[in-house]
């Protein structure tokens, strides 16, 4: 097809301003899909995208659109993942396409994420056209929103779409748009072949499937392709594009979108990000901006039922098919058995893991309390990576710590300015940025410790402002930082998966939340229960459960002191014994209470 006649584009907007809905109306307009088969979230497969309403894997649906003149264009969309954890993937996406759709909520206006991904719009010379999405609510807004579009964003909002996906309002002008205001792709269709990778799952009888842009050149079946990343040469089985049922063709030429199919049957080959061109004529030089996507959240996954590990093992593997951001390694713990460390974009990255891993594959699963990845200076000069507590060496071999910051970007209304800056200031976080974006709506940037916002500073956030707040965040730099390792002991015994790494200004708090939240865990057993909290071999938090006791007094009607002295003395040396022997039972609470202690700042 002619470059002029094709638009790949995407939607970019905040969680809940819409843009599934939107999707569906243009999937709707342009006939792709009959009214018979259509249903909600068309685009979004799986059930936690569509209970959660987010956009978790990438997705791409070519349309024909006739205009006015009669002029048949092919439209492009690439729905994107929209939260923060798929930062990268989202960049990939926006970097497939020329434009993009700006789509704002017209009662709630411009929220951080909006801002996050327009600016990475911009950075990648995406034309944007801003929507007004929810114009038939009530609390619509559309003018005052035009002009924080203007003053946040700066992008010109005069000529802004006013639409309501919900009621079918706007559909016809935003497909006009598309096609008048959004740039036709640019490429030599004459140059080598180069494809960039935005997206890929595996297909247990195709292999693995890749979801690709062809940036200049072309590519048919039977071609000769090679990875630049991994050096890997594939021939190519089979190409396609999603109408939105896959349908197969034979090439792909220059400004298209669509799949590839090259008998790769190792995930772990496909990089996303990374650019295909031909063996026998490969391209000068890569597609920009691609790196390697490193999880910067850690956490062990264990099954409660010890006899579920190869279950679980089988589990991981299959679910790391689809998604090659998220690695795991098997991992052995004193209190917990056999189980795996994970590693994860995010928490919401882990969240989505670990409640697929329970709904998908039946599995029961205690986590351990998530963690950042830390970096230390050994005295020997080595910087050495910690993913886990437990992989701590002693302090004295250890010169410098160091940390991973963010860039937080929370937009809230002004009567909740100092509720969030006091939650920020409890954090650690240094005050970057304070702006009004309108009378009423204020933009404050922080820089913060990335391990004090991957628990529950998000619900923090929103409870400190009535739900007001929202955020976005960037991974920066390591800093230098002044963090402890925290053990927790059960009666003198360390159980390695509730030991945590913290900044020493909160360390001492930290622990006594800690062994006040398992005491609540842990059930009365026979003997006395100690639990403390240490850092290095000082104890800086000490509870204790108290025993269950018989009263040995009971038959003792009177009689001398001294027998009724003896009786207890007995007892009490029988549950000295019983202590040394007997074994404490964790239950899955009290591990989770760990991962709770943020809770209570």
């Amino acid at each position: 097809m002619d470059l002029s006649k094709i638009r790949n584009f995407c939607i970019i907007a905040h969680i809940d301003h819409g843009k599934t809905t939107l999707s569906d109306r243009i999937l709707e307009a342009t006939k792709a899909v009959s009214p018979r088969e259509m249903q909600e979230q068309f685009l979004d497969g799986m059930d936690l995208e569509r209970e959660r309403g987010i956009t978790i894997k990438a997705h791409t649906v070519s349309l024909r659109y006739v205009d006015e003149k009669g002029d048949e264009y092919l439209l492009n969309l690439i729905d994107t993942p929209g939260h923060v954890d798929f930062n990268y993937e989202v960049s990939r996406a926006l970097a497939a396409c020329e434009g993009a759709l700006l789509v704002v909520d017209a009662s709630q206006g411009v929220e951080a994420q909006t801002l996050a991904n327009a600016y990475l719009a911009v950075d990648l010379g995406l034309e944007l056209v801003p929507v007004i999405n929810k114009i038939d609510l009530a609390s619509a807004q559309p003018e005052r929103v035009k002009d924080e579009i203007e003053n946040v964003i700066g992008l010109d909002a005069s000529d802004a779409i006013l639409a309501s996906a919900k009621e079918n309002i706007g559909i016809e002008e935003i497909l006009r748009a598309i096609v008048e205001k959004l740039p036709p792709p640019k490429g030599n269709a004459d140059a080598p072949l180069k494809a960039m990778i935005f997206d890929s799952w595996y297909d247990s009888f195709r292999g693995v499937i890749t979801l690709i842009r062809i940036i200049d050149g072309s590519v048919s079946v039977g071609d000769k392709i090679k990875f630049l990343a991994t050096g890997k040469e594939r021939n190519v089985e089979a190409l396609g594009i999603f109408t939105p049922s896959p349908q197969q063709i034979k090439s792909l030429q220059t400004g298209q979108v669509g799949f590839l199919i090259a008998g790769v049957k190792d995930p772990k080959e496909i990089m996303i990000g990374d650019t295909i061109t031909l063996g026998s004529n490969p391209c000068e030089n890569p597609f920009p901006g691609f790196r390697k996507v490193k999880p910067m959240v850690f956490a062990g996954l264990y099954p409660v039922d010890p006899n579920e590990y190869p279950k679980l093992r089988d589990a991981l593997e299959k679910l790391s098919l689809n998604d090659s951001s998220f690695i795991y390694e098997p991992e052995t713990s004193e209190a917990l058995g056999f189980g795996f460390r994970c590693g994860f974009l995010g928490f919401l990255h882990m969240e989505i893991v670990q409640e697929r891993l329970e709904r998908e594959f039946s599995l029961d699963l205690i986590t351990t309390a998530p963690n950042v990845v830390y970096k230390i200076k050994t005295n020997k000069g080595e910087m050495v990576d910690i993913i886990s507590p437990s992989k701590l060496p002693e302090p004295h071999l250890i010169e410098e710590f160091y940390e991973p910051y963010a860039n937080v970007t929370v937009f809230t209304k002004s009567e909740f300015v100092g509720n969030v800056l006091k939650l920020f200031e409890e954090r650690r976080g240094k005050q970057l940025n304070f702006n009004y974006a309108s009378k009423d709506t204020v933009i404050i940037q922080y820089e913060i410790p990335l391990s004090e916002i991957i628990v529950d500073f998000y619900d923090k956030l929103k409870t400190v402002s009535s739900g007001y707040a929202s955020m976005d965040y960037t991974i920066k730099d390591y800093k230098e930082s002044d963090l402890v390792k925290v053990d927790v002991l059960v009666n003198g015994k360390p159980v390695d998966a509730l030991s945590f790494i913290s900044h020493k200004s909160q360390a001492e708090r930290r622990g006594r939340v800690a062994a006040s939240k398992l005491k609540e865990g842990i059930p009365r057993q026979l003997f006395e229960v100690v639990i403390q909290a240490a850092i290095n071999s000082r104890i800086i938090a000490r509870t204790v459960v108290k025993p269950l006791r018989k009263n040995v007094l009971a038959k003792c009607y009177g009689g001398d002191i001294t027998r009724k002295r003896k009786l207890l003395e007995k007892q009490k040396e029988g549950k000295k014994r019983m202590k040394m022997v007997g074994d404490v039972s964790i239950p899955q609470e009290a591990f989770l209470s760990v991962l709770r202690v943020d809770e209570d700042r």
